[in-house]
């Protein structure tokens, strides 16, 4: 088993403003200096989710917002996962990475479960990878990426032996909601704890904070709650609710030793249904 400090930083994104988001991020990142081994930002964090400007507005992997962030990583010597919108040729897409303390790209993963809205902001994502780093085996995905009608991709982690799965997220709620009366958590507390238990795999969630202010999903709120699963099946932590919940939090999560991989695992998964 090891441990590993994850910074949480429950950040408010601003549409359209990449240079903004950028010095949010680094001002994130100063406050958790020398107390967190990697920083989770939250979906979208250059750009805002949703954004129907993001296709004229964003860059291709590698280019100008992802050196960016990587020379973040690098100024403060910290793994990052972070949202940022990508360009690829005519296509767009919700992408998510993983930064070395050194500021070398380790994962890129592409959203693959877009919602129901901005398909014709986003592609569709086509791969799923894990990578082996000081911390344990690392997976990236990105928020509807493990809602509970999407678990296999979760899933799908899970039998690659991940030990947490990073998810930049940005969670919507629409105007009218209640959150004193309708509390916000549920979808995906019940997601996490599934696939954590199931697969011994800590999960850690960070939402933005504030308004989405264009597109399908324009004035919902974006409202934080980020939440840390273990590898239990245990909700460890959540943070703040509302849009204006801006928070950083850093959280120590022990990784738990694999008791099974590979066939062995299928069976016994299959023994459990």
């Amino acid at each position: 088993m090891g441990r590993v400090r994850i910074g949480m930083a429950q950040m408010p994104v601003v549409f359209g403003k990449t240079e903004e988001n950028l010095k949010t991020m680094e001002s994130f990142l100063r406050k958790a200096e020398g107390r967190a081994d990697l920083i989770v930002f939250p979906e979208c964090c250059d750009l805002g989710w949703g954004n129907v400007d993001a296709p004229r507005l964003c860059h291709e992997i590698p280019g100008k917002t992802s050196l960016a962030y990587c020379g973040l990583a690098r100024k403060y010597h910290v793994w990052m996962a972070a949202g940022i919108t990508e360009k690829s040729g005519d296509k767009t897409y919700n992408a998510a990475l993983l930064i070395s303390e050194e500021g070398e790209i380790i994962l890129h993963h592409r959203k693959i479960n877009v919602l129901t809205g901005v398909e014709d902001v986003y592609e569709i994502g086509s791969r799923l990878e894990a990578a082996d780093t000081p911390f344990g085996r690392l997976a990236l995905d990105i928020c509807a990426d493990n809602a509970e009608n999407s678990m296999v991709i979760g899933e799908a982690f899970g039998r690659m032996g991940a030990d947490i799965l990073l998810s930049p997220s940005a969670w919507g709620v629409s105007p009218d909601r209640d959150l004193k009366k309708d509390i916000y958590g549920m979808e995906w507390y019940r997601p996490y704890s599934k696939l954590s238990e199931k697969y011994e795999m800590a999960i850690v969630g960070v939402s933005s904070v504030g308004f989405l202010e264009n597109g399908p999903w324009g004035g919902w709120r974006v409202i934080g709650n980020s939440i840390v699963c273990n590898g239990k099946g245990e909700v460890v932590r959540v943070l703040s609710c509302g849009e204006n919940a801006e928070e950083l939090c850093v959280t120590e999560i022990e990784t738990m030793p694999h008791s099974r991989k590979g066939t062995a695992l299928a069976e016994y998964l299959s023994g459990q249904e």
